[in-house]
């Protein structure tokens, strides 16, 4: 590294770490450089003179600028995988009995409290995805659990209450009922499907309208609410929002907004990099940035995960933990289904 990367280095790095602005004495004090105090301002006013870094009104230090973070994260970050990570990244994978949807879900948590950021996650595009099977399980007198499963190994299900004396022979027959009529029709048409199947139900179910409703609500949402978050409360520990009630109300609302964050989504998708980060860009946001890698699921598919943080960020350690998530778990995907592709030869 040259002089003045070494001190962009740092000024990042202390600043990620102290969120306090940055002189040329606390950088020799902190990471005992062996360069004056006169040498560092002038190469520190070189890179303002730059863009790399600026100078708040409140101090006489300096911070990094979108661009300094930039370059930071393409040229000098360490490149280190925390071990605690790397090990509870594999006991989840070692359990091979999961759905997509669970080993994704347990990743983003681990991954939200190794970095303190927020896990977003939006499920891939429904369009092409099938119903593979509807279950039907009664788990109490007068209460069954609606599951169904689609090609991609997304799971949805809702409980309900039934009249206690519905029969498990009517269980049976409504389960075979919708899974000859409903299985491998596309997701977003399992609505008008299940509304045609309406009238039939009552030929099989006491309570075929409690199952219908049941069964339509759980078909509505798994095609409308594809997003989930992790790790909400860790961002909300970082000082920025701590202290600005202003700034801790944007992020909140910006969580709630399903179409800002779907909408955030597709443009990451549409880059052409595995790896994206958008710096102090989010929604009208300054104070927030998001690393995303993209992860293939199997069969064409693509889904991606995005960790949400304040502008200071730990740059370092949320893309280095990304990276390597998202080796692993397209690793463990591919195999997924090249396992599932041999087995369907097989019989």
């Amino acid at each position: 590294m040259t002089r003045s990367e070494i001190v962009l280095k740092y000024i990042v790095e202390y600043y990620i770490k102290n969120a306090q602005p940055v002189g040329s004495q606390t950088l020799i004090d902190e990471y005992k450089l062996n360069f004056s105090s006169a040498t560092i301002r002038n190469e520190m006013y070189a890179l303002e003179k730059m863009g790399y870094i600026e100078k708040p009104h409140t101090s006489g230090g300096r911070v990094p600028s979108a661009k300094g973070y930039r370059y930071y994260c393409e040229n000098l970050r360490n490149n280190r995988v925390d071990e605690e990570l790397k090990n509870s990244l594999q006991v989840i994978l070692d359990q091979k009995t999961q759905s997509i949807e669970q080993v994704l879900k347990a990743s983003c948590e681990i991954l939200s409290h190794m970095t303190s950021l927020v896990s977003v996650v939006i499920g891939p595009d429904e369009k092409d995805e099938k119903l593979a099977n509807i279950q039907l399980v009664k788990i109490g007198d007068n209460s069954i659990t609606a599951i169904f499963v689609t090609d991609r190994g997304y799971v949805e299900n809702k409980t309900f209450i039934v009249n206690e004396d519905i029969s498990p022979d009517e269980l049976v027959s409504c389960v075979k009922l919708l899974n000859d009529r409903l299985k491998g029709t596309p997701v977003m048409d399992l609505t008008n499907k299940m509304e045609a199947l309406r009238p039939i139900l009552n030929d099989y179910i006491v309570s075929h309208d409690i199952v219908y409703r049941a069964l339509m609500e759980t078909f509505v949402r798994f095609t409308s609410d594809r997003l989930s978050l992790y790790g909400r409360e860790e961002l909300f520990n970082n000082p920025e929002f701590q202290n600005d009630s202003r700034k801790l109300e944007r992020v909140f609302k910006l969580l709630h907004n399903q179409t800002s964050l779907k909408e955030m989504d597709d443009k990451i998708r549409s880059e052409g990099e595995r790896t994206f980060v958008n710096i102090g860009d989010i929604e009208g946001n300054k104070d927030l940035s998001s690393v995303t890698a993209k992860i293939n699921i199997g069969d064409n598919q693509e889904t991606s995960i995005t960790l949400l943080g304040p502008t200071r960020m730990d740059y370092d350690k949320a893309l280095s933990a990304l990276e390597y998530l998202a080796e692993k778990l397209n690793k463990y995907f591919d195999e997924l289904h090249h396992k599932e592709g041999e087995d369907k030869n097989e019989k």
